[in-house]
């Protein structure tokens, strides 16, 4: 994953920003998505076996500065650790890591904690369409999250989870999709 600095651009840019990256680094890597938030240009790529990945980031400093580089891999992380990151990751508006760092606490997990989970994992999915200029995709995922945080409340792991449904609820009512932290 490759996150740019992001000077001037807003989601409706994906798109573009997703053909220049292709443009810009060739046939042999794989950029698969990109998406933008307030801080970040993000690129989820593929790098070849051989490519040192600091050719790849040089390359797509041709868009915008960068800020960070991480080869993603699934990680096993204790419970704690792994829910603190996802909270570091989803304020720091990366939302596809947040995601992925939440995943294998969901898996194991179980009743109001599960739904918990999957709530918080759907925002951050919405929000990364949110990232890609998919409002209405954005809007139907919160709808889901919803359902699964509605059953709950209370603080998990230093989250207040009535606090982000409530977020969620008035997303969905006004139509007006704004980002927030958890």
């Amino acid at each position: 994953m490759v996150h740019l600095q992001n000077r001037s651009h807003t989601p409706k840019d994906a798109t573009a920003l997703l053909y220049k990256a292709r443009e810009l680094v060739g046939r042999k890597v794989i950029v698969r998505d990109s998406r933008v938030s307030k801080k970040y240009i993000e690129f989820d790529t593929s790098v070849p076996d051989g490519m040192d990945a600091a050719e790849l980031v040089d390359k797509l400093a041709a868009i915008s500065p960068p800020a960070s580089y991480e080869h993603i891999v699934e990680r096993h992380m204790d419970k704690d650790k792994a829910i603190e990151r996802a909270v570091e990751l989803f304020n720091d508006e990366k939302y596809w890591e947040a995601h992925e760092a939440l995943e294998s606490v969901w898996k194991g997990a179980v009743g109001t904690e599960k739904n918990i989970l999957n709530g918080i994992i759907l925002i951050a999915a919405a929000f990364v369409h949110d990232e890609k200029d998919e409002g209405e995709i954005c809007l139907s995922i919160l709808q889901r999250a919803k359902k699964k945080l509605e059953s709950t409340g209370g603080v998990y792991h230093g989250i207040n989870v009535e606090v982000i449904a409530d977020r969620v609820s008035k997303i969905i009512n006004s139509g007006r999709i704004k980002r927030f932290t958890i």
